[in-house]
């Protein structure tokens, strides 16, 4: 009795057969399928088992196969029958996947490497017969696209670098129906997007790469290297090689527009081809972010008087995104294009125009140089399925001794220029002055004119007031005279009255006087009279006679100082009582007189 767990499966190896006819395994086997000793195909799954002698039977027990998530396992078959000459993988064949080893044999799998292979989960595998390996699940990043090598498969038809376009093997993920629907070994010419995928790497090899892009503003021209000849699309007109509809080899009739595209490009390429209007700078220290101009430089020129001159030009082209094919079949790329006609045909236009005539007379031709130039590359470019769109004729660089010479009769000329101008200006500014003078002048005159007015007016108001006033004042002194004899006569009259009465008045006092003169000479007599008379005139005149302070010199007595002392005394009795200066000190003479 033999007991197989529930985790496990038993592998039987049968050591001998007793009797019968299957005792010995056929030539090149390995594993017993109907009873022969050696190792059993028909393992025993989790159990009760009776009849598994110990001296006939060896029963190991093993784990069950797992194949994490994210894996796939490659399975190896140590028998069957072998693999048919050419091929490398073992074609699949129904064996619950590789769980059943009779099933397996009995259905003519083959030993060797096995183009099936069992995804994640638990398997219960006779590893007598198969041998398992694990590896990772093929997995393409987003914006990447896969390119398919197959390692297995029918041989590529001669003439072409892929296989075949197969379909119903679900991204080379079941590789048998690849074989059965006639696959090519190599190349591929699908690719897959990205994405998770279980992929045999014995059976295919993937390489990851980028898509696609076309930008805004360009057209991608597709060149196909593979497929089956196709019918050229151009007509007889075009001659310069075979554009072809979609599918076919050779560069397609129809454009792709703006986006990202899952090329395979080994097997086609995509040409880039500006549909937006293109600058070529034909300028040494320029050029443009396509870089399509990166090898074009200044063109040097000569002149028919024999001068080299560099100058800079500017050309402006425009291709249809409908003939974009065309340019891509005729030169095979856009730097083509410039290389083989526009370097040539604009560098060789204008070296032929600066023959024809002078430095001076180009410089100053400029613009019927460059609108002549505009026409003769649009004829040429027309030719070539190309717009020129405009033709700039950028910078001139004349040698410096002919520069400098052009450059003096320049200066001159514009020197006569601005003096003309100044002439030109000073007149104008001496008739504005002019005219200002003579606007500031009516002002004034206007003024005056005003003033003379006011004057008149005025004068005749003051002769006005002037006959008025003379005819009051005459009024008045007729008025006033009349006053004035009236007052006149009045006070002659009585100046006559008063000078008659104060006459009389002094004849009278005068008569009083004498008569009291006359009584008083009678009463006094003569000399005495005469003495009272002086005496009291002396009086009025305040004229003393007699001194205050008497200082005499008689022995004995103070004297002069005694007069002084008594004279500060008399300023001490009496200090706001001032004594003269001139005051006369009168010194008592010594003999006693006066």
């Amino acid at each position: 009795m033999v007991i197989v767990p529930q985790d496990k499966m038993g592998l039987v190896t049968k050591k001998f057969v007793l009797f019968g006819p299957n005792r010995e395994l056929p030539d090149g086997r390995i594993i017993a399928t109907k009873g022969e000793a050696g190792f059993q195909a028909k393992a025993l799954a989790p159990g009760l088992y009776f009849w598994k002698w110990v001296w006939q039977y060896e029963i190991s027990m093993q784990a069950f196969t797992v194949i994490p998530e994210g894996k796939i396992g490659l399975v190896v078959s140590k028998d069957g029958a072998s693999i048919p000459s050419g091929n490398i993988l073992a074609h699949g064949v129904d064996c619950d996947n590789f769980q059943d080893a009779e099933k397996f044999l009995a259905n003519g799998g083959q030993r060797g490497r096995q183009a099936p292979y069992i995804t994640a989960g638990t398997y219960r595998i006779n590893t007598f017969l198969f041998e398992l390996s694990v590896t990772n699940m093929i997995r393409i990043q987003e914006s990447m696209v896969g390119i398919v090598t197959t390692l297995d498969g029918l041989p590529i038809e001669q003439g072409q670098i892929a296989g075949k376009m197969i379909d119903g093997h679900n991204n080379f993920q079941d590789f048998g129906a690849f074989i059965k629907n006639g696959g090519n070994k190599g190349l591929q010419p699908q690719v897959i997007l990205a994405g998770s995928y279980n992929l045999n790497p014995w059976a295919a090899q993937i390489e990851e790469i980028p898509m696609s892009e076309i930008p805004i503003g360009y057209v991608g021209v597709v060149i196909s290297y593979m497929g089956d000849e196709g019918k050229d699309q151009t007509g007889t007109g075009f001659t310069h090689g075979n554009i072809v509809e979609k599918g076919f080899k050779g560069v397609w009739l129809e454009p792709l527009g703006p986006g990202k595209y899952p090329f395979n490009t080994y097997t086609m390429k995509l040409e880039l081809v500006p549909t937006t209007n293109l600058v070529l700078n034909w300028a040494s220290a320029r050029s443009e972010a396509h870089n399509l101009d990166k090898n074009l430089s200044t063109i040097t020129v000569r002149s028919k008087d024999g001068f080299p001159f560099n100058l800079d030009v500017a050309q402006i082209i425009h291709v249809p995104s409908n003939e974009a094919p065309k340019v891509i079949a005729r030169f095979g790329n856009m730097v083509n294009l410039v290389s083989q006609v526009l370097e040539p045909t604009i560098g060789n236009y204008f070296r032929n125009s600066a023959q024809d005539s002078d430095v001076i007379t180009f410089l100053s031709a400029r613009k019927e140089r460059q609108e002549a130039a505009k026409l003769h590359i649009k004829r040429v470019l027309d030719e070539y399925n190309v717009n020129a769109v405009d033709t700039l004729i950028g910078d001139i660089v004349p040698p410096e001794s002919l520069m400098k010479t052009l450059t003096d009769r320049k200066l001159a000329e514009e020197q006569k220029v601005t003096y003309e101008t100044q002439k030109k200006a000073q007149e104008t500014r001496q008739g504005m002055e002019k005219e200002t003078a003579i606007a500031d002048m009516q002002k004034e005159i206007v003024k005056a004119t005003q003033s003379v007015e006011i004057a008149e007016r005025t004068a005749n108001a003051a002769v006005k007031k002037a006959e008025g006033d003379a005819t009051s004042v005459k009024l008045a002194v007729g008025a006033e005279a009349e006053a004035i004899k009236l007052r006149a006569t009045a006070q002659a009259e009585q100046i006559k009255l008063t000078g008659n009465a104060e006459a009389n008045k002094i004849l009278e006092i005068g008569k009083s006087t004498a008569q009291a003169y006359e009584l008083q000479v009678k009463a006094m007599g003569g000399d005495n009279f005469t003495r009272f008379k002086i005496t009291e005139e002396l009086s009025k005149g305040k004229i003393k006679l007699i001194p205050d302070v008497l200082i005499g010199g008689s022995g004995g007595n103070g004297g002069a100082l005694e007069g002084m002392l008594g004279l500060q005394l008399m300023k001490m009795m009496n200090p706001d009582d001032k004594l003269e200066k001139d005051k006369s000190v009168v010194e008592k003479p010594k003999d006693g007189s006066k």
